[in-house]
């Protein structure tokens, strides 16, 4: 593994550290405090071509590699980690099209995207089976002319109130079904200039095809609070078989490609933040004395900075570990894709939770960014599988 990046990696780099310097920290904590969703930033961050990242060169015109996602997302997350999980479901609903889905379908579900900016959704997590997929109920049932009728409930569901494009996994016949199918459900457009200055989001979509999405409320979070989450419920929703993405038996199977790609992103947030968290932490230590010393120069302070250091060190080599096996195709990608994503999680837990207690009082005040850093941490160690769920796959590939 060569770790020089390419000429066209440190443009990605140069591009997005810029983008977050001029768009997102300068006015974070107001965004967050406001609680209003960024569509500013999605649409800017859809212009300079840092999202969508997973629509192959046939419908984008040009491919990003895995280990120039893994930074692009990075360095987004260091900006702020609700705007990068926002930027990241895209490809987190369009990768498995982008894997399984056939010529004619790439173009017709991920062409939007490229058009304009448009943000998707990715539907598995339900009220009852949130670690256990085989427990979905969502199911989608055949009629006679061909079609399917799909029916259920998804939660916690990032990007859902402005969604223009669900991909769902749901049952198929019944939702007691062995076989878990994926399917596209195109709804209307949603991102014209002015949305972000509608005060509610839409509570009710028509799909395409019919039937209709109901909406929940967006979820008051403890972090993140610059990524929309609200649950969906499907009622009588219409797909057609061309809206079936490969084979309707082998969701499952799909379901597991798609995590092994979305972990190593998952832990890009977490690697940003916890750099984030460390930078914040450094200059406030500096800046800051006690006993007449600046506190990074204090020996207990200057050990937890070097714990925190290396903990954002190990995070980096874990993620871009995983990036390359995932890019290279190897057989063990899953297994470093769950280590990456537990390693970042770990990380910016540490690295928010320690740079906040060497903040001291300040830290514990919500004008000061390592409180803020302090809540988003914790939804890194549990969305995309719990730390519990990871160490299972460890546990079993390496035995």
């Amino acid at each position: 593994m060569d770790f020089n990046l390419t000429e066209q990696q440190h443009e990605y780099l140069d591009t997005v550290r810029r983008f977050v310097k001029a768009e997102i920290t300068p006015q974070v904590m107001a965004m967050e405090k406001d609680h209003a969703f960024p569509w500013n930033i999605i649409r800017k961050a859809w212009d300079m071509g840092i999202m969508n990242l997973t629509i192959p060169e046939s419908v984008k015109g040009y491919e990003v590699d895995m280990i120039s996602a893994a930074l692009i997302i990075e360095e987004l997350s260091y900006g702020d980690t609700g705007i990068s999980t926002s930027a990241m479901c895209n490809d987190l609903a369009n990768v498995v099209i982008a894997q399984q889905g056939t010529e004619e379908q790439q173009h017709l579900f991920l062409s939007p995207f490229v058009e304009r900016p448009l943000l998707a959704s990715f539907g598995l997590t339900e009220p009852g089976a949130g670690s256990d997929n085989s427990s979905m109920s969502a199911f989608m049932e055949k009629r006679e002319n061909g079609s399917y009728v799909l029916n259920g409930e998804k939660c916690f569901i990032t990007n859902a109130s402005y969604a223009s494009q669900f991909t769902v996994f749901c049952k198929v016949g019944k939702p007691t079904s062995a076989f878990i199918a994926c399917v596209i459900v195109p709804t209307e457009a949603i991102g014209k200039a002015g949305d972000e200055e509608t005060s509610e989001p839409p509570r009710e979509r028509t799909p395409l095809e019919g039937g209709r999405i109901l909406l929940g409320k967006p979820e008051d979070k403890l972090g993140q609070r610059l990524s929309n989450t609200a649950s969906v419920i499907f009622e009588d929703v219409i797909i057609k078989p061309h809206q079936i993405i490969g084979d309707r038996r082998l969701g499952f199977k799909y379901l597991l490609n798609v995590l092994d790609y979305a972990r190593p992103m998952v832990a890009a947030i977490g690697v940003g933040l916890a750099r984030r968290a460390l930078d914040l932490t450094l200059a406030y230590t500096r800046e800051r004395k006690q006993f007449g010393k600046r506190i990074c120069d204090l020996p207990v302070a200057r050990e937890t900075l070097v714990a925190m250091w290396r903990k954002v060190e190990l995070a980096e080599l874990a993620l871009m570990k995983a990036a390359f096996m995932i890019q290279h195709q190897a057989p063990e990608s899953g297994l470093y894709s769950s280590l990456a994503k537990n390693v970042a999680a770990e990380a910016a837990l540490f690295c928010a939770h320690e740079g906040l207690h060497l903040h001291g009082g300040y830290g514990f005040v919500s004008e000061y960014e390592i409180s803020k850093l302090a809540r988003d941490a914790h939804i890194i160690d549990i969305y995309e599988g719990v730390r519990e769920i990871q160490n299972m796959i460890i546990g079993r590939e390496i035995v």
